[in-house]
């Protein structure tokens, strides 16, 4: 499918080149800068040099002070403490961020949901087994903002709750303290928290009631990092504060159940953010999906090697079958969507098959919206209805779509980019239908065809400075490395060349095309690599030039490392 090309607009050179005097920089880090709203000494040292100090106050949060309060009461007197947080990555990394700091005080439990016999958020099962065990107090994490009944049951029985969320709000909340910066008169700074964030802006509040508590905390920075990544929240302002020296952590003094995966995934440190979204996220995600989270939060718990070990081969082995079961069922998806006649003129892609894997429809709908392009509901039998997840396209809000929908569903929660949604099964061809009409409506023209946002145009001669060594890593590289962690907010910079000729063309594995480039009025020779590419062969080598995007990369060989151009798209200019 064509992508559509959204190139920024170039900022006047005298500007640029004003901003980019006072920092020493050359112009195309100036520019990215500038463009990011980095435009002094002093933002430009705290977007390189991002500080812990610069984090928000907690206590801004609404119902921080009431649930620190509530706590501090809970471990005076000793009241045992259930955890309870959602299957995926952010629910888990987040009870296992509250169990790791609060067992260091009180006595704490924690419980993860099955997939399967419970479903997504807080369960009935969950709020039993915390009052059979005798907790008195229960912090629900990335969920629990929608719970108004379960919660009323809760404290029907003597179970208080404190909610630790960060999904849109119903119209209800629920009947006890609750955390959650997007609920109506929470005045907190950042509205884009994890569900992990949200759990340490409740211990960063709390470590002002303990001692030793704030320097524990910071320990565990790497999920809130893991966190970040996973659930793809905005990589700036708190969130790339958080992010940069989560990351930092990792790296430096990774805990072993993360070293233990890097190695089985021959993965190697330091990682990037988008190395945890590839690498580590799968593997917690697996479990969740495969088994039961709660595998997950206790292999980043733990600190017995052989535990460690044998969790991680498991969780591994568990994310290898759920790779084949979600290409299995992507296939059979394509296959059912081709046979309707009527597929190729809808906006919308909705898809159920009563014995398809729960654990895996959300990633099934991201790979059939890479494929058709089409905000995107799949959904399998459990537990007697239709239970799916829903994943959107560019700017598409498919969390307000579901909303105007809500007559035919069960339950139904997420985010703008990607929720979950539950009906009965008898209701499946009326959503269908009534999805489509809504999608019709909502869908804006420039959201029916990928986008690729591209910082500016530079020439291959821009990417070194003047008598720099072209065989080594340029000074530019080493200054965008310092632009990480990226993520939505802070995107990899994607740079624009025109007037581009291949010298050299190589096809990689039957699908990568190796390429050796060059521009006629500089003397610069660049070799890119374009993964999936393959269907661009005939077209670079029909001797045309042609412009293209990419980001810019390095490639290790043999101990050498040289500057590497990653080809995002391209298209002939004849």
């Amino acid at each position: 499918m064509q992508k559509r090309w959204l190139v920024k607009t170039p900022l006047e050179s005298t500007v640029v080149d004003e901003f980019r005097s006072t920092i020493k920089v050359d112009r195309v880090i100036g520019e990215l800068l500038l463009k990011r709203g980095v435009d002094s000494y002093e933002k430009a040292e705290e977007f390189f040099n991002p500080s812990l100090e610069e984090l928000h106050d907690p206590f801004l949060m609404k119902g921080v002070h009431e649930a620190v309060s509530r706590l501090e009461a809970a471990v005076n007197a000793e009241e045992k403490i259930m955890l309870f947080g959602d299957y995926d990555v952010d629910g888990t990394t987040a009870v296992a961020l509250m169990y790791s700091v609060l067992a260091q005080i009180t006595n704490v439990d924690f419980y993860i949901p099955d997939r399967y016999t419970e479903g997504y958020g807080l369960s009935q099962k969950g709020i039993d087994n915390a009052i059979e065990t005798d907790c008195s107090l229960m912090i629900t994490l990335d969920c629990g903002i929608r719970s108004v009944e379960l919660i009323a049951y809760a404290k029907e029985n003597g179970l208080e709750v404190i909610v630790c969320d960060h999904h849109e709000p119903g119209t209800t909340l629920p009947d006890c303290i609750v955390l959650d910066p997007k609920q109506a008169g929470c005045e907190y700074p950042c509205k884009e928290l994890s569900g992990c964030g949200v759990g340490f802006k409740l211990l960063q509040a709390l470590s002002t009631k303990f001692t030793g508590l704030q320097d524990a905390l910071m320990k565990h920075l790497d999920l809130v990092a893991v966190s970040i990544g996973a659930d793809i929240v905005d990589v700036t302002g708190e969130n790339r504060i958080l992010a940069y020296h989560g990351l930092a952590f990792l790296n430096e003094k990774p805990r072993n159940s993360f070293k233990a995966l890097i190695e089985i995934a021959q993965r190697e440190f330091p990682l990037s953010l988008t190395d945890v979204v590839f690498t580590i996220a799968p593997r917690i995600n697996a479990a969740g999906r495969l088994r039961s989270g709660r595998y997950a939060v206790q292999l980043m718990i733990s600190d017995d090697e052989e535990e460690i070990r044998k969790l991680a081969f498991e969780i591994d082995s568990d994310n290898k079958e759920r790779r084949e079961i979600d290409q299995l069922i992507t296939r059979e998806a394509i296959d059912i969507l081709e046979e309707r006649k009527e597929f190729v003129n809808r906006k919308s892609t909705v898809v159920f098959k009563e014995d398809w894997h729960k654990g895996v429809v959300g990633i099934v709908a991201s790979r059939l919206v890479e494929k058709y392009f089409k905000p995107t509901v799949v959904m399998t039998e459990s537990n007697g209805k239709a239970t799916g997840s829903a994943r959107t396209v560019n700017d598409f809000d498919i969390h307000h779509a579901l909303t105007q929908c809500e007559h035919l569903l069960v339950q139904y929660g997420g985010h703008t980019h990607a929720a979950g949604l539950i009906m009965e099964l008898d209701k499946i061809d009326e959503f269908i239908d009534t999805f489509e009409k809504v999608v019709q409506e909502l869908l804006q023209v420039e959201d029916e065809s990928p986008e690729e946002i591209v910082e500016m145009e530079i020439s291959f001669d821009q990417i070194f400075t003047e008598g720099e060594n072209r065989m080594k890593v340029p000074r530019l590289k080493r200054i965008l490395n310092r632009f990480e962690p990226h993520g939505p907010g802070n995107m990899k910079p994607v740079f624009l060349s025109k007037n581009v000729f291949v010298m050299d063309c190589k096809v990689l594995k039957e699908k990568h095309l190796k390429l050796s480039l060059i521009q006629p009025d500089n003397d610069v020779r660049m070799e890119a690599i374009g993964f999936n590419m393959i269907d661009k062969y005939e077209e670079i080598g029909s001797g045309i030039p042609f412009e293209m995007l990419y980001t810019i990369e390095t490639n290790k060989w043999q101990e050498r490392e040289t500057i590497q151009l990653n080809l995002k798209d391209l298209r002939t200019m004849i």
